[in-house]
């Protein structure tokens, strides 16, 4: 408690990190009043009758932080720079080039490669703007639109979506934390006190036992998160002796920390947004007049409607962007350098490509376990939905998922500044 007091007397006193938390305060504060805006001409009863019945767009509703529930000017949210990114990420293990730019150029290849995902976020805001606008139209959530309307509407939300996208990156630069990440977090508090008083509206006593293994189920897979994500396999690494002068240089010893799960939230934010792009495009295409179109996109949204079929593919996209992100942020080889130029070893391993391979193999097996546990978790509140009969236990685990793992990651970047500061 005394440590925690010191801490928290360092981080109000420390003007700034102060500064950075009030940025943070600030641009949230931001985005809140943004998806407080909505769009003029929206029939709110029929909005909210169709998002109760659209597990679809309720789970897009978790991307744009709470902005489409009321169809604000940034309804896109962040899902447009996400796919942006995952396109991007799916290009590196495709093209060399850019592979290079993301993991040897350093900071400036990372910006270029930022860039480039900021260059491709505006197609794919226009793209799924349309789709959005058109939805909605045949819903009957809009009245007809003229082609001007629909224009200013489609200028309006692509502009709120890239306004949010450049809130998250100034809260990475100038905050704490990931800014989509806190972006999507900030979403989801933001609504908790709308869920709790629904919850108790429609409290049933007879149900009480089920609320209450509902709550013990929330506490076990939120310390479930806590120990994968802070759950580590150190590598031990002595530094070799040299000599300059008269004097010594290393001969210590230390470890190279692999985290169980590298990825932390990415994974889950991937898998949701990939899974949301079939969905969207056979939602657009349902109403088409081509018989066999129309037919396909039917099929694919009773598919998702199947939650055994959407928990498995749920669970296999959690697990392979939970390897592929690994992949993409982890370079064994580019660690194995960096250690050989330092004059740094691993015990029994021989330096260069030997102890590339030896990272590479614990990596995979760690990851293995990590990405395991996180696709269970994260497919587990689907189960829990098919045994309750909640239909609100999928959005809440995922929404969890992302809570926690914001937490701890903010929690872990105040810690490490108030460290720098102590030293």
């Amino acid at each position: 408690m005394g440590a925690f007091a010191q801490k928290l007397t360092l981080l109000l006193s420390d003007s700034a990190l102060r500064n950075r938390l009030l940025f943070v305060a600030g641009a949230l504060a931001v985005f809140r009043v943004l998806a407080s805006i909505p769009i003029p001409g929206i029939n709110v009863a029929q909005l909210q009758l169709f998002l109760n019945n659209n597990q679809f767009f309720g789970l897009l509703n978790l991307f744009s932080g709470g902005g489409l529930s009321n169809l604000s000017i940034v309804m896109l949210g962040v899902g447009p720079y996400i796919t942006a990114s995952i396109i991007m990420q799916l290009m590196t293990m495709m093209i060399p080039r850019i592979k290079q730019m993301y993991q040897e150029e350093g900071e400036a290849g990372r910006a270029k490669f930022a860039q480039y995902s900021r260059y491709l976020t505006l197609p794919i805001a226009l793209v799924q703007g349309s789709s959005f606008l058109l939805i909605l139209e045949r819903q009957g959530v809009f009245p007809s639109l003229t082609p001007l309307q629909f224009g200013i509407s489609l200028l309006v939300i692509t502009a709120g979506s890239m306004l949010l996208m450049w809130i998250g990156e100034l809260i990475s630069e100038f905050g704490l934390g990931n800014g989509v990440s806190v972006v999507i977090f900030a979403g989801i508090v933001a609504s908790l006190p709308q869920t709790i008083s629904q919850t108790l509206f429609t409290f049933d006593p007879t149900q009480i036992p089920l609320y209450v293994g509902f709550i013990v189920a929330t506490v076990a897979v939120t310390a479930a998160v806590v120990a994968l994500t802070e759950a580590e396999r150190p590598v031990p690494v002595t530094y070799a002796k040299r000599v300059r002068g008269m004097k010594f240089f290393g001969g210590s010893s230390t470890y190279l920390p692999l985290r169980l799960n590298q990825a932390g939230v990415i994974p889950i934010i991937f898998a949701l947004s990939l899974l949301l792009i079939p969905q969207m495009f056979a939602s657009f295409f349902a109403a088409s007049q081509y018989v066999l179109l129309a037919a396909v996109s039917g099929a694919i949204l009773s598919s998702f409607q199947n939650l055994l079929f959407y928990g498995a593919l749920y669970f296999i996209f959690v697990f392979f962007f939970t390897y592929f992100y690994t992949a993409v942020t982890f370079d064994p080889h580019l660690i194995s350098e960096n250690l050989q130029k330092s004059g740094a070893f691993i015990p029994g391993v021989r330096p260069g490509v030997s102890t590339s391979e030896y990272l590479g193999n614990i990596i995979t097996r760690i990851t293995f376990v990590g990405a395991l546990f996180l696709g269970i978790i994260a497919v587990l509140p689907i189960a829990m939905q098919q045994i309750t009969g909640i239909q609100s236990l999928t959005l809440g685990g995922t929404a969890l998922l992302i809570v926690v793992s914001v937490v701890l990651d903010l929690a872990r970047r105040i810690d490490a500044q108030i460290s720098i500061r102590e030293y």
